[in-house]
């Protein structure tokens, strides 16, 4: 049995036949915090979402392979894909009031992915949303419930949308920048909520991001991406300590790990 939740292989991403990503590897072991590193074009959001399959319209898969819990998930159809998206992998995007439905209420959105991918009634799916927003640790649930994304601060949104992204128990999350809007202070309290959540509910994340401080505190393992190619990936541990890359030398000398 493989160790890897996740393997990428030779993944190239091209619009306007251009290489957004270039043959690129990656492994994602279960139970684990793998971060994929890069500054801002490096092509790094391109694989989180192909991993996916939702690249943007005149983005395509030239090649490569995607295997995740041993299904190939490029050879998937759409409606197969929608039951593994929410289910077996959430999503945090970046920026979710932007992600969210402006006319849903949080609760109506968290109640939608629940709807479609759990066997929870009316009833259950209510006490579970209240039992999500405690998790990510929102404050007075049953008000929030009925917020629209709109009313809620930057750093409860962020909140709300891992409630959603976890809702129907996925084995993984994908989490896209998901503190880069933030202010310091919040920054640390999201990172701590997603190390509480890997370990309570047994979770494999994924965390792109262009910050390598977060990293050194935050991942097991790490890949480094730049210009479409990952350069360097490997145990955290490692390559912080000795990078063989000079785009890994040079992210390293803005930070002190």
């Amino acid at each position: 049995m493989s160790s890897n939740l996740l393997v990428v292989e030779d993944l190239t991403v091209t619009v306007a036949q251009k290489k957004i990503v270039s043959a690129a590897n990656l492994e994602i072991p279960f139970l684990s915090v793998t971060a994929l590193v890069g500054g801002s074009g490096s092509g790094k959001t391109t694989m989180g979402l192909a991993i996916l399959k939702l690249l943007p319209l005149g983005f395509n898969v030239q090649q490569g392979r995607i295997w995740f819990d041993g299904r190939e998930v490029l050879d998937l159809s759409e409606e197969r894909m929608r039951l593994l998206r929410g289910k077996e992998i959430g999503m945090v995007f970046q920026e979710p009031l932007y992600a969210f439905n402006p006319v849903f209420s949080i609760g109506g959105q968290i109640a939608e992915v629940l709807r479609v991918h759990t066997p929870l009634n009316l009833c259950q799916r209510r006490a579970r949303i209240l039992e999500l927003l405690v998790l990510v640790g929102l404050p007075n649930p049953q008000r929030v419930v009925g917020n629209y994304p709109h009313q809620l601060s930057g750093g409860m949104r962020q909140r709300a949308m891992i409630a959603q992204a976890i809702a129907a128990g996925p084995k993984l999350l994908i989490a896209d920048e998901p503190t880069s809007n933030l202010d310091v202070t919040l920054q640390a309290k999201i990172m701590e909520l997603f190390r509480k959540l890997k370990d309570e509910l047994k979770l494999s994340i994924l965390l792109i991001t262009h910050d390598l401080g977060m990293v050194s505190h935050m991942a097991d393992r790490v890949a480094v991406m730049t210009q479409g190619r990952i350069v360097e990936q490997g145990m955290t541990k490692d390559i912080l300590k000795d990078p063989q890359h000079p785009y890994t030398r040079t992210l390293l000398e803005t930070i002190k790990v």
